[in-house]
């Protein structure tokens, strides 16, 4: 059940001038009482316009480590491939129901057996059949224009040519979609604000790690 407290987040978007007529969109992730929001998803989309530099399809890592999915939040280009390391001594075993993509990975321990390219974009959330407060979640975007919020609660998207976006923002955590803004973007400097809601997931109790269940 969601918690009843709700969150303000605040970004806080400057644009800045690029020799090439490029910008870079710096955004900050704060709630109610100004403290920062990490794992937040920030992209622009563009309904006229390809991007500025598309970003490469690297493959991507989303690890098992002391029994959580790390990092938490994964925002991927679509046609990513992403491997699935156990750091851990126990195997895991990862899955996922979500429409975007249906996959299992049976019980496994160190390097990930198979890739799995995430193609259709959309939320992808994981989960581990042995561990069940174990949960992470891809994002599967069709723009390269994206960055998740660190610590700090900033992002930063670059080379973002100048148009029309959407901005748009998306965390496991909201209460509902977030509305787009409409941000025009170009080579000289400007700010804006916008606020929305967001309500906090309680996460699932991790028990303490017991290290005499995994001997062989």
């Amino acid at each position: 059940m969601y918690s009843r407290v709700r969150l303000l987040a605040l970004l806080c978007i400057a644009l800045l001038g690029g020799a090439a007529r490029a910008a870079t969109v710096d955004v900050r992730v704060t709630d109610a009482q100004g403290k920062p929001v990490a794992e937040a998803v920030v992209y622009l989309e563009s309904a006229t316009r390809p991007a500025h530099r598309p970003r490469s399809k690297s493959p991507v890592a989303v690890a098992q480590a002391d029994r959580e999915f790390v990092p938490y939040v994964t925002p991927v280009l679509a046609g990513t491939a992403v491997s699935f390391p156990n750091r851990d001594p126990m195997r895991h075993h990862v899955y996922s129901f979500s429409p975007a993509k249906t996959f299992e990975i049976k019980l496994y321990r160190g390097d990930s057996p198979s890739r799995i390219v995430f193609d259709t974009p959309g939320v992808v959330a994981l989960g581990c059949n042995i561990h069940d407060w174990m949960l992470g979640y891809l994002l599967v975007l069709e723009t390269p224009l994206f960055d998740k919020t660190n610590a700090d609660g900033r992002a930063r998207i670059e080379d973002v040519a100048p148009g029309e976006y959407s901005l748009k923002l998306w965390h496991p955590d909201q209460r509902a979609a977030f509305p787009a803004r409409t941000l025009r973007v170009t080579a000289s400097n400007a700010s804006e604000d916008a606020k929305f809601d967001v309500g906090p997931r309680p996460r699932r109790f991790k028990p303490p790690h017991d290290p005499s269940r995994y001997r062989e």
